[in-house]
């Protein structure tokens, strides 16, 4: 995925994101809040050497400090040193659960030795510091001692340089940091969650997608319509509203489809059912008429035909009666609206629909309607589901493939170009329906002209819209 990818992601799924990212703050506060504060205090002791004059000798006192003093930081859990402190501050744990509360460190290069202690009281915290610190100094006298020459005297010495102290704010829990990385975890999530989905969603949702398949181009977009069953003929019905311009456009970008051809019929398909294919296609055919074209509207679905029903038209005799020769064009090719707009029903469903629409008198009446109309639009069946697009698509001009804008899976729009292609039909685009009107993925009409003119055709500006 590129950059606009993920910003696109992040766009769509930022809901999602803001709650985990809330969700993570708050479990880091609440558990920073249950938390029992710990105090932490640190005392210094100052190791060091004593014997020699020359600086030869106060250098190797000096150089032996420093490899000594690592070794004395360790001592100071051991049980040589804790038990006496134990003892002393009469306190009721083991030398082992000291040992867990004191952190004795020597900063590279010194001969200091640092000892810090975590209590969940203050003063006891600095009293065991303290206290380990001493215990600490004598117990390397005594070690020293023992292993010195035959005067008894220790060439190491420890000092107390500082006292610890007590102290007034716990170090832990660390509530800004555990908020930050509570924070930031709950954005992590988030967004690979938002990713996760967005990988596994295979849907199309844009034109991007249409064009990670297919380098067919994409004719136009029609935005989702909420209402678009109660007003099926939008371009008719509300022929301002932005919705009704995006057929419009289409049709504009249709006409200047392979301009000079002599086949100008179309197959209007779709991969599955439901995708708006019939309502496409009605709307599409008033917009050309509409421009000054003679349009045909055939109504190619032999299985579920919709198209009479859209335009309020006596369905009972049609394409079917044509194909079996019981009726002449005239006969039942019906006009609809004001313009040169003339629809052909589908008739009654033939036990036989892909056999009827591979014949051969259709092939002859395809070339009829090129000779008599402008355009010819066939309303066929989705690909998938039966083979009478696929076939109706071989004999005509152009084929286009309408998808629904999350609705279609990839897979579905891959496989009814596949199967055009196993027929060799020519596609002449694909038009986008039901694209949101808001979101990162909202369908913009300056894409495919929406401001730049009506189509030629036209001849008045229709009211601005908001």
């Amino acid at each position: 995925m590129e950059l606009r990818d993920y910003i696109r992601i992040l766009r769509k799924s930022w809901v999602l994101i803001a709650v985990l990212l809330f969700v993570g703050i708050g479990a880091a506060a609440g558990y920073s809040i249950l938390q029992t504060p710990k105090y932490s205090s640190s005392a210094k002791v100052f190791v060091s050497t004593s014997g020699g004059t020359t600086a030869s000798d106060l250098q190797q006192g000096n150089t032996f400090t420093q490899q000594r003093v690592k070794t004395y930081a360790d001592l100071a859990t051991t049980p040589i040193v804790l038990l006496p402190v134990i003892t002393e501050l009469g306190l009721d744990v083991s030398s082992s659960d000291l040992a867990k509360m004191i952190t004795a460190s020597a900063p590279l290069d010194t001969t200091l030795i640092e000892i810090s202690v975590t209590n969940v009281d203050p003063t006891l915290s600095a009293q065991i510091a303290t206290s380990v610190s001493e215990s600490l100094t004598l117990a390397v006298e005594n070690i020293e001692t023992s292993t010195s020459d035959a005067a008894n005297v220790s060439p190491v010495k420890l000092t107390l340089v500082q006292h610890a102290e007590v102290p007034q704010k716990p170090v832990s829990p660390n509530i800004p940091l555990n908020i930050a990385l509570g924070g930031l975890v709950g954005l992590a999530l988030g967004i690979g969650l938002a990713v996760l989905r967005e990988t596994l969603d295979n849907r199309i949702r844009n034109e991007r997608d249409v064009e990670l398949i297919t380098d067919v181009p994409i004719l136009g977009g029609i935005v989702f319509d909420p209402k678009a069953s109660e007003r099926p003929l939008i371009v008719h019905d509300d022929p301002r509203s932005p919705r009704a311009e995006s057929f419009r456009t289409l049709r504009t970008n249709l006409q200047f489809l392979d301009v000079g051809r002599e086949n100008r019929s179309f197959v209007i398909t779709s991969s599955i059912q439901s995708e708006g294919k019939s309502t496409t296609a009605a709307n599409l055919a008033i917009a050309l008429s509409d421009a000054g074209a003679r349009v045909l509207l055939v109504d190619g679905d032999l299985r579920r035909p919709k198209v009479h029903e859209y335009l309020g038209l006596e369905g009972a005799v049609g394409l079917t009666d044509l194909l079996i020769g019981r009726a002449e064009p005239e006969d039942v090719i019906q006009p609809w609206g004001k313009g040169d707009l003339f629809v052909l029903p589908a008739g009654k469903i033939p036990p036989n629909p892909s056999e009827l629409l591979g014949s051969d008198a259709l092939v002859n009446l395809i070339g009829e309607f090129n000779r008599a109309f402008d355009v010819v639009l066939f309303d066929a069946a989705p690909l998938l589901p039966v083979t009478d697009a696929a076939i109706l698509a071989r004999t005509v001009g152009g084929t286009i493939v309408v998808c629904a804008a999350g609705r279609t899976h990839k897979n579905q729009l891959k496989g009814a170009f596949t199967a055009l292609g196993n027929v060799d039909a020519p596609i002449s685009g694909v038009v986008l329906t039901m694209l949101p009107t808001k979101g990162p993925d909202a369908y913009g009409y300056g894409r495919y002209g929406y401001g730049y003119g009506y189509g030629y055709g036209d001849t008045s500006v229709p009211a601005a819209t908001s």
